[in-house]
């Protein structure tokens, strides 16, 4: 395969158990792919469509998914490390069980996202759409979410110790029974109007 593919219709096409280091791949349509067991090291995907595609079991360290559209997409049990989605949407994915660790979810979309009990410690969703996603018993100790639309956001149970969060982010979201460090509590009261002496 080609280091750099532009255009290419590779939609219902066999790629399981493919292995691909440092290719680029733009405005290429993946729909309905199986993609299962593959390997990603260092790739870029930009303007790429993963539609119903089968990503399960795949494992992609470093590798870029940029405005991409994942829809109908299955992740299950497939892992991500150091892996970049800017700009990407996600809708009706079906994630659990997956890993994904230092990675960078900036300005995604994953609304409505079923990621309940998922561990997400440490990731980066700096102005992401996150509203009425199930984030229910999620660990989300330490992650970014500075600028994040959390309106109706099920964070219930969560672990936001160490979690980075905006005033509208603690109102909007679902917060019962989320365990929070003191700093997290204060905004959280400042957030609802108390005066805090």
């Amino acid at each position: 395969m080609d280091s750099e593919t532009v255009g290419e219709d590779f939609s219902e096409t066999d790629l399981h158990e493919q292995q691909w280091d440092q290719l680029t791949f733009t405005a290429c349509d993946f729909s309905g792919a199986d993609l299962r067991a593959t390997t990603t090291t260092g790739c870029v995907f930009v303007d790429c469509r993963f539609t119903r595609a089968d990503l399960g079991e795949s494992v992609h360290r470093t590798s870029a998914f940029r405005n991409c559209v994942f829809d109908r997409t299955t992740l299950t049990d497939s892992e991500f490390t150091g892996c970049s989605f800017i700009g990407s949407t996600f809708t009706d994915v079906r994630f659990r069980p997956f890993t994904v660790r230092d990675s960078d979810f900036t300005l995604v979309s994953l609304a409505r996202a079923a990621l309940q009990k998922s561990t997400l410690r440490g990731l980066r969703f700096r102005e992401a759409n996150l509203i009425e996603a199930d984030l229910r018993e999620a660990d989300l100790r330490e992650v970014d979410l500075t600028g994040a639309r959390l309106t109706g956001t099920r964070l219930e149970k969560a672990d936001l110790r160490g979690a980075r969060l905006d005033a509208d982010g603690l109102v909007g979201a679902r917060l019962r029974g989320s365990k929070v460090d003191l700093d997290t509590a204060i905004a959280f009261a400042a957030a609802h109007g108390l005066e805090i002496s």
